[in-house]
Order: structure tokens, then C-alpha cells, then sequence
């Protein structure tokens, strides 16, 4: 880093410890060398963000952690312009102390993103917007499956996009747990992993419950069976496909509801979706939180402050996290002759 921003090193320790202030000049060399704004060193983040890092002081941060700062602060500045960005934001919902409450608090959430009781959760990470929530999905590799910070209003989720569509949707449906229950911050491995502590297992059922609601997936099921023409595997490739769920999450759910059993439940858990299936049963392959994916609504309030001359095209590019090139940009209207002689002259 030092001989990165033509420092000695340890003027770049002093620096670090305090004992030395940093010119302008540095620290603008010193935000371009680690990528970062040079107002990320001055400003202060969001409270939920600080909050968590002072309680984990001298523990490395992950992927995820950074990539949460980046998208709260950049978020926050959008919203700071365009308040309607996050409207809606529920109340605080209760902490689910049970399976049951878990399941209560699936059904409010269908009532908040006007759901009926029974119809599938298609386009989760859009409705999730219009109560306040922003998803994006970005390549974390082998990292966490998903993160959720609160803002001073609204929130911003990141899932990883690497995950197979049918984890994303699951991590994203626990990520609006964590939201609903208003956790300030929250990073979740192996979402519904049997290792799972009390309140991270009332979320995995809760994000279940959501997106394979009860009533509806007894009849569905109970129809998919009864004609006896196809095999448990392909009443459940039919299942999974409707509710857009991965197979792990789908067995899981039919067992808890004691629609099979546990020797159908590990029969279920090994299926795995094939061409020919999307074919001869006319299946909709989904193709939400392909990474890099941001909310709509995000990019409109985006375009929007560019096109009012708010900010720069660089700025513009990098609140969109390079999904955009300076050329898809939209055109701004020229300044009025009278305009640009008032500058001029």
C-alpha cells in the first residue's frame, strides 16, 4: 500500500494509528488504490453499520460486509434525493419466538406485498421493493448467501448471486425475515443449514412458509399425485418449477408438512431439474437475481438524478455498479442558449 500511494511506510503506520494526519493529496491516493470514495474516510456510515463493526473490533470483515457498506452508502445518497425510493417501510414486526409465529409472520408478510394466501411468489426481489427493502445479487463466490443492513429508513439486501436461482430466492425470503423483524444488521451462511441457531431456524421456516404457503401446496400437491401417470421426481420437478424453490427447500417443506415421508423427503432432496423436463412439462425457468442485479426502482432514481444534472456520468456509472457504460446513459437536455451566454459572458 505504501509504495502503492508513494508513501514511506511508516508514515502510512503513523496513519494508521493516528499519530499522523493525512493530506488531501493522500487520501485521495489512498481511496483510489483500495477503490473506495474518498467521502468513505470522512463521513460517517450508516448507524446500523458502525454499530456492528464497533461490537466485532479486530475481526476481519468478509466480502459481504464490504459490499453491504458500498450499497447502504450509495444507497442512502440516491435516497437522500429521492425519498420515495424506500416508501413504505413497515412497522416493526414481533421476533417469531416459535415455528407457529414463523408462520404468522409469513402470512403478514403475503398481506404487506398484497398476496393472496395461496398464489406463488413470483418476482420476489421486485415486490420486496414496494415495502422498503432494495435487493441486489452480486458474484460472492463461495461467501455468504445473503446480507441485510436497515437504513435510517428502508433497507438494503445483497445476495449472492452465484447461489442456483432457487437459493437466491430462498436467501432473499430470509434476508425479509431479518427486515420485517427489523435486525440492523445481519449476514447469513448456509441459509436453512441444520446447524441453524433458534431464531436464524424460525426464519428458514418463515422464508418456507412464504414462498410454499400451506393451503396452497397441500391441494397443489394432493392434484400432482393423484394421477398416478408420473413418478414422485416428476411431481416434484412440477412443484419446484411452480414455487420456484430448489429441491432442498421444497423436501423440507413437504416434510414439515408430513406430505411425504423421510425416506420421499432424501428422494426429493437428490432430484435435480433436466432440459427435458422444461420441455415436455412446458416449465418457466426463472431467471431472478442474476448476478449483477439491481432493484429497478434503484436504477430509475439513478437515471433520474443524472438526467436532473445531480451527478456526474462517472457518478451515475458507479451507483449503478457498472451495469451501465457512459453510452446507455440517457441524453440530457441542452441548457438554453441564454443559458450558456449568462456563463460565459
Amino acid at each position: 500500500m505504501a509504495a502503492a500511494v508513494g508513501m514511506a511506510r511508516s508514515s502510512l503506520a503513523k496513519i494508521e494509528t493516528g499519530a499522523r494526519g493525512v493530506t488531501a493529496l493522500e487520501l485521495v491516493a489512498i481511496a483510489r488504490e483500495l477503490r473506495r470514495r474518498v467521502e468513505w474516510f470522512v463521513e460517517p456510515g450508516p448507524p446500523s453499520i458502525v454499530s456492528y463493526r464497533a461490537s466485532r473490533s479486530g475481526v476481519a470483515t468478509q466480502v459481504i460486509d464490504d459490499e453491504l457498506d458500498r450499497l447502504a452508502r450509495d444507497v442512502e445518497f440516491v435516497v437522500a434525493e429521492v425519498p420515495e425510493l424506500v416508501d413504505g417501510q413497515p412497522g416493526q414486526q414481533p421476533l417469531p419466538t416459535s415455528m407457529a409465529a414463523a408462520d404468522v409472520l409469513a402470512a403478514k408478510a403475503r398481506s404487506l406485498l398484497k398476496l393472496s394466501a395461496r398464489e406463488p411468489v413470483l418476482e420476489l426481489s421486485r415486490l420486496v421493493t414496494s415495502i422498503g427493502l432494495l435487493p441486489f445479487a452480486l458474484p460472492l463466490g463461495e461467501g455468504a448467501d445473503a446480507g441485510t443492513v436497515l437504513l435510517r429508513v428502508g433497507g438494503v439486501s445483497v445476495v449472492n448471486g452465484d447461489l442456483r436461482v432457487g437459493r437466491r430466492r430462498l436467501a432473499l425470503a430470509h434476508e425479509l425475515g431479518h427486515y420485517l423483524i427489523a435486525d440492523p444488521y445481519t449476514t447469513d451462511w448456509r441459509v436453512a443449514s441444520t446447524e441453524a441457531d433458534a431464531l436464524e431456524a424460525r426464519l428458514d421456516r418463515f422464508a418456507r412458509a412464504l414462498l410454499l404457503p400451506e393451503a396452497d401446496l397441500r391441494e397443489r400437491w394432493a392434484q400432482w399425485s393423484a394421477g398416478g401417470d408420473e413418478a414422485l421426481r416428476d411431481v416434484a420437478v412440477r412443484a419446484g418449477s411452480h414455487y420456484q424453490v430448489d429441491m432442498a427447500t421444497l423436501a423440507r417443506r413437504l416434510g414439515e408438512l408430513e406430505l411425504v415421508d423421510g425416506r420421499q423427503v432424501n428422494e426429493i432432496r437428490g432430484v435435480r431439474t433436466k432440459k427435458a423436463d422444461i420441455v415436455e412439462k412446458n416449465l418457466v425457468v426463472p431467471r431472478e437475481l442474476e448476478p449483477i442485479s439491481l432493484p429497478r426502482t434503484y436504477e430509475q432514481a439513478v437515471l433520474r438524478l443524472y438526467r436532473g444534472e445531480t451527478v456526474t456520468a462517472d457518478r451515475a456509472l458507479g451507483l449503478l455498479l457498472g451495469t451501465f457504460d457512459e453510452e446507455s446513459l440517457p441524453d440530457r437536455p441542452e441548457a438554453p442558449e441564454s443559458e450558456i451566454w449568462a456563463v460565459t459572458s
